[in-house]
């Protein structure tokens, strides 16, 4: 039965793609919710509604989603859960773990609900589920049972396939009104709430405040922070700071060091720990669950080969993740920064190209711009583009700024300019396994992997 199902719904979609050319574009906006819908119940009847048998956690925002899973995950793990889970960078059944090479996210339909049943078979009592505007807006998160849905932040991004802000943020918060929606579960004789965990520190967290829960649980920086909602709970984090380990904190007044970077991933670690506290996992289970870990996959991971600078890869591919991403390397006191970046194309916020050259421009000696995801664009176009805003910031063309197309030689050139004590950045994909180029193809690739492989050519 899952067979043909699968095969029906490839051929659907190469039908679906058929409509979309032919019929007025008015009304094949009518069509295509329709068509997700109901291809997403089907997806949930064939594995027969998984999520009914899991405690099921929905992880959304702009940023910070990948790490708050893996962390989350890595506490549920250490307090005894069986966790399965679907990210940007890794998806998890439970009992297996390896990267995503997809190029998506939440992906559609039968895989989310396959990966569910799959957790279910494992023996797993926990999912967590990176939730995307696009998947939302997809239907993705219906048929869904969620018990917790998680709000990091919002700031513009993906404007582009939403038409503005405000599309974007409402699409977010279809997630928060669904959970209210969703019936009650009892997991390992234990009674699912539904709730609700928001980031206070962020301008729009009354908007995802406001919805039905159980129970709300905001987080935040700020001692006098004022929340109109008078159910939610907060949860006060102190920052302390960075050093060249990683960064220290403290969560309900338990002192956690971690072994990464990015003053950023203390509230990423924040949320995973409110979380935990939702499912019943004690203090000293977070903070050592959040100790053991060690490098996130794409996510500011250092690559070591022995040579004498540091090489950071990292899945920053907007304006606000790079600035970030210069504040989080401050602590390392690198003699020159060298960076490596493009830009997407698909017509994804062609406006963003300009600024991501603009902020390498003033935050690196060196500039390489090259190309990232391309799509069906030129990839020179796009390379040109970030250039051209690098050259705004200072840079010179052939002096401290290279155009690049190729993404190994790129790579390859930063190798060969830098020095004792210099750092490398290279941004835009992570822990990705694919290119994404002209006519829907994937070009299988891994920014680590290139990496380790140009560094260990440079030593021998």
């Amino acid at each position: 039965m899952q067979d043909f199902i699968f095969q029906y719904n490839r051929h659907m979609n190469h039908i679906f793609i058929i409509i979309k050319k032919i019929i007025p574009q008015r009304l094949f906006k009518i069509i295509q919710p329709i068509y997700h819908y109901v291809l997403n119940f089907i997806a949930a009847l064939v594995f027969g509604f998984p999520s009914n048998q899991l405690t099921v956690i929905g992880v959304t925002g702009t940023t910070g989603k990948t790490t708050v899973v893996y962390m989350t995950a890595a506490i549920l793990r250490h307090a005894g859960k069986r966790v399965g889970y679907t990210s940007t960078a890794i998806f998890s059944d439970g009992q297996n773990e390896w990267l995503n090479d997809k190029k998506m996210t939440m992906l559609g339909r039968f895989f989310t609900q396959r990966m569910l049943r799959k957790m279910v078979q494992n023996g797993c009592d926990t999912a967590i589920i990176e939730t995307t505007s696009e998947g939302i807006i997809q239907h993705r998160h219906r048929f869904i049972n969620y018990d917790t849905v998680v709000f990091t932040g919002l700031y513009p991004e993906h404007i582009d396939s939403h038409g503005n802000f405000e599309n974007y943020k409402k699409a977010k918060q279809k997630l928060f009104a669904h959970v209210g929606k969703c019936k009650k579960k009892n997991i390992c004789g234990r009674k699912d709430y539904k709730t609700i965990i928001v980031n206070l520190d962020d301008d729009h967290a009354e908007d995802f405040l406001k919805f039905n829960a159980d129970h709300k649980i905001g987080f935040t920086q700020n001692v006098d922070v004022k929340v109109k909602d008078s159910e939610v709970e907060k949860i006060i984090y102190k920052y302390k700071g960075v050093n060249r380990q990683g960064i220290y904190f403290t969560f309900e007044e338990k002192y956690i060091q971690m072994y990464i970077f990015g003053k950023f991933n203390a509230m990423n670690a924040t949320v995973a720990g409110c979380i935990g506290k939702t499912l019943g996992v004690d203090n000293h289970s977070i903070k050592v669950g959040l100790e053991k870990i060690g490098s996130l996959p794409g996510r500011i991971e250092r690559i070591d080969e022995g040579q004498n600078f540091t090489v950071i890869v990292d899945y920053a591919f907007e304006p606000v993740a790079v600035t970030k991403l210069y504040e989080t390397i401050a602590v390392l006191e690198s003699r020159k920064i060298i960076h490596v970046l493009g830009s997407c194309g698909g017509g994804r916020d062609i406006a963003r190209r300009a600024e991501l050259g603009r902020i390498a421009g003033r935050g690196a000696d060196y500039v390489i711009v090259t190309n990232e995801d391309p799509y069906d664009d030129n990839p020179m176009d796009i390379i040109n583009d970030v250039a051209k805003g690098a050259k705004e910031s200072g840079k010179i063309e052939n002096e401290n700024l290279f155009l690049i197309e190729d993404r190994r030689q790129a790579i390859k050139k930063a190798i060969v300019l830098a020095k004792d004590n210099d750092t490398i950045l290279i941004t835009g994909k992570g822990s990705e396994q694919a290119i994404a180029v002209a006519n829907g193809r994937l070009e299988p690739w891994d920014d680590r992997s290139v990496v380790r492989e140009l560094l260990q050519d440079a030593n021998k």
